[in-house]
């Protein structure tokens, strides 16, 4: 007998989620469902993200629902959209042999009117976001006087997201009789007041222990320096050829930067973030489900809801705000039972925070050491012997070719041809990495590890002059947009800036010595935001400062947008080092062409 059907979930329903590829259920919906069906009492499930809880909540509500009745009768708040059009989506496919099901997805970056149009049609489950949905119920555009259930979901991500007061409206329209079902990864003291506040006697149920990680991922961390983070990041994501991952970063700035430099560098990635429109949303989305992304690049935020099955690795470019927030990342591998991989990339000063995050989880991370360039090579190399090995061929259509083709090889020995088809790809690597550095460091840095490393230089570079500028982090520049800007007004190329050392209100810059008089020239007559833009030479008197504007004050889109600049990425090809920090805009509006990958 089928095990969901021995849950009490019914034939047709059972049809659909074995269509779909359910087997058993998972360790949530084993435990949650029996409870869920008596409709009886309020619900906590804690369980961490991809153990199956939109059909732990989701099956027990088609089977309450009255879909004679055309009027909401349940309501399933979440933090984002894609959560919010992934759970409509998952509810139509279980109710796919039911009749007269409707659910309406309600989120803000779409058009309202359609949203109204198909709740004046008449919905029984209304899935929505509380920005959304409190906009709809100001405008008296909805009747919540029959709803029976309210499901909360990713509770906790919603309150890190401030929407607890409009929680509270929403709830305070719905009917006192109801039942409220709230899921969770974690339970922080803010959830627990909800369950306080609009339950009574719930029943709580936890997978696993609270708060703690997918027992399926391994977690492991890079420890090197801030300078090489980009670099070594590029190095892992090579070391393992068919990574399918997300790549979070603490900032839309820093996804952005992220992803165009990795795109710039030839690999197939793109970002997800806040400033994007839906539309822009929903392809990104596409092409990364389609798996025609290779690394998606987001901010934590904008991966709320993201279910995309398979993905291999979770890559923490830089360590959440909120520690808890670690365990929704890592949440986005090893779903359903599968395993996945969560990397972090931190400096010494932050491992304090992996030790923390050790707590929360209750894992151990591994350290990892970044490959060397010779590993990279080995892994690529049999990666291509093994796509060689499987891959389909289509005898038809070759076959009209193969004499050509044996007779254009036939001077090559068996074992030249191998080599040259495995070289074909080979090379790029060999070239890239040949002559790479050691990414590692020890763990025991030293302040003269430190000053070497430059963090707290005060001496420039062999070949550099180190400069200051009276602008820094506080003025909204990023290390990528302060090259840029130097770049643009002194009208030198990037590869003319050493270290960019960006401070609050000031920063320090290193210029290459034969081009230091054309950045006091090109600062002159430079104003920013309406003050004069100042540059020295780092100890000394000279200066240049400007009294009228000649295209230094930065445009409110480039200071806006974190879309559309231009990236100097990783350098490559023999010889070179490899370089961290993704690049900088072009501020005079015009896109380069990408280069290729290596």
């Amino acid at each position: 007998m089928n095990p969901f059907l021995e849950l009490g979930i019914r034939h047709d329903i059972v049809n659909a989620i074995t269509e779909l590829g359910f087997e058993k259920p998972s360790p949530i919906q084993e435990k949650a469902i029996p409870v869920l069906l008596t409709g009886n009492d309020d619900f906590v499930g804690l369980a961490q993200t991809g153990t199956g809880k939109t059909a732990a909540f989701g099956l027990p509500l088609l089977e309450q629902l009255d879909f004679t009745v055309k009027q909401p009768q349940a309501l399933v708040l979440c933090p984002t959209r894609e959560l919010c059009l992934q759970i409509a989506r998952d509810l139509e496919k279980f109710a796919k042999f039911i009749d007269n099901v409707h659910v309406v997805a309600v989120y803000g970056g779409a058009n309202i009117s359609d949203q109204l149009r198909q709740i004046r049609r008449g919905v029984q489950i209304v899935v929505a976001t509380p920005g959304r949905m409190l906009d709809i119920i100001g405008r008296n555009a909805i009747d919540f006087s029959k709803v029976k259930y309210v499901v909360l979901d990713e509770a906790d991500e919603m309150l890190n997201m401030g929407f607890q007061e409009d929680i509270n409206n929403i709830l305070s329209e719905t009917p006192d009789y109801k039942k409220t079902w709230l899921f969770s990864a974690t339970m922080p003291k803010e959830v627990r007041r909800i369950a306080q506040n609009y339950m009574t006697d719930p029943v709580e149920l936890t997978v696993g222990t609270k708060n703690t990680g997918n027992a399926n991922i391994e977690h492991n961390y890079y420890m090197i320096k801030a300078k090489d983070k980009y670099a070594a990041f590029k190095r892992i994501v090579d070391y393992y050829p068919d990574i399918f991952g997300i790549v979070f970063c603490r900032t839309k700035i820093e996804t952005q930067e992220i992803a165009e430099a990795l795109i710039k560098d030839g690999y197939n990635a793109d970002s997800l973030h806040g400033d994007l429109s839906q539309q822009q949303r929903d392809k990104v989305m596409k092409r990364y489900r389609e798996r025609n992304l290779q690394l998606l690049i987001a901010t934590d935020v904008a991966a709320r809801g993201i279910d995309v099955n398979d993905v291999t690795h979770v890559i923490n470019y830089s360590l959440p705000d909120e520690t808890e927030n670690y365990t929704h990342r890592s949440g986005r591998t090893a779903r359903a039972g599968k395993t996945g991989i969560s990397i972090s990339l931190i400096n010494i000063k932050e491992m304090s925070k992996i030790r923390h995050i050790e707590k929360i989880i209750g894992k151990e991370f591994v350290r990892k050491q970044v490959p060397q360039g010779t590993e990279v090579c080995e892994k690529q190399l049999f990666a291509i012997v093994d796509n060689v090995h499987n891959v389909e061929v289509h005898e038809d259509q070759i076959n009209t070719f193969l004499p050509q083709i044996l007779e254009s090889l036939q001077d090559l020995t068996k074992e030249e041809v191998i080599k040259r088809f495995a070289s074909l790809e080979f090379n790029r690597f060999l070239n890239y990495y040949k002559n790479a550095p050691d990414l590692n460091i020890d763990g025991k840095e030293t302040k003269f590890d430190r000053e070497k490393d430059g963090s707290s230089r005060r001496t420039s570079s062999k070949g550099f002059t180190r400069l200051f500028i009276n602008l820094g982090s506080v003025d909204e520049f990023s290390r990528g947009e302060m090259l840029g800007f130097i770049c643009n007004n002194s009208k030198i190329s990037g590869k003319s800036i050493g270290k960019i050392d960006l401070k609050g209100v000031f920063t320090f810059f290193e210029v290459q010595d034969e081009e230091v008089e054309k950045v006091f020239q090109g600062f002159k007559e430079v104003e920013y935001n309406g003050r004069s833009v100042r540059i020295e030479v780092s100890g000394e008197g000279r200066s240049s400062s400007s009294s009228s504007d000649r295209g230094g004050r930065r445009r409110s889109s480039d200071r806006s947008s974190d879309r559309g600049g231009d990236r100097n990425g990783s350098r490559s090809g023999s010889g070179r080092k490899e370089r961290s920090g993704g690049g900088f805009k072009d501020f005079s509006g015009k896109r380069r062409e990408s280069k290729s990958r290596y």
